[in-house]
């Protein structure tokens, strides 16, 4: 039994498996936030969560936040400043379409996994890992 029993069904351990297997390929980072509440403005939300969580401080400005508001029914995936130069809009348009696929079919644990794959790939073809690389930020799902 999870922390998303009442709210929405995560498999957390296939989640944070899937960031730490994205992760191995990349000097990237990526998190993923669950809010409990609705988020009628998922971009926003993200972007203050994004800041709180203080990912910005990456050496490669490479993290990436996947944002999911269940009750609501939105979600948003945000990157720094490094992977919007480095990636452009393909990068958060592919990896969207993936996830929005899954979870209209309240498939969330596998949206969510394929959104970090397909993040992690396009991470690891413009920040590929690096001998010296460490985890900058913690493979966990963070729940509000």
């Amino acid at each position: 039994m999870g922390l998303f029993t009442v709210t929405l069904p995560v498999d957390h351990e296939k989640v944070v498996a899937a960031i730490a297997e994205a992760e191995r390929q990349t000097s990237g980072e990526i998190r993923v936030l669950v809010a409990r509440g609705k988020a009628d403005e998922p971009l926003d939300a993200a972007r203050a969560q994004f800041q709180r969580l203080e990912m910005f401080r990456t050496q490669a400005r490479n993290g990436v936040l996947i944002f999911l508001a269940p009750a609501s029914r939105t979600f948003a995936i945000i990157g720094d400043t490094g992977v919007h130069e480095r990636c452009g809009p393909i990068f958060w348009e592919e990896v969207a379409r993936a996830m929005e696929n899954r979870f209209k079919a309240a498939d969330f644990t596998g949206g969510l996994v394929e959104g970090i794959r397909r993040a992690g790939g396009l991470l690891a073809e413009h920040f590929p890992r690096r001998p010296d690389d460490r985890n900058e930020l913690p493979n966990a799902i963070e729940e509000l």
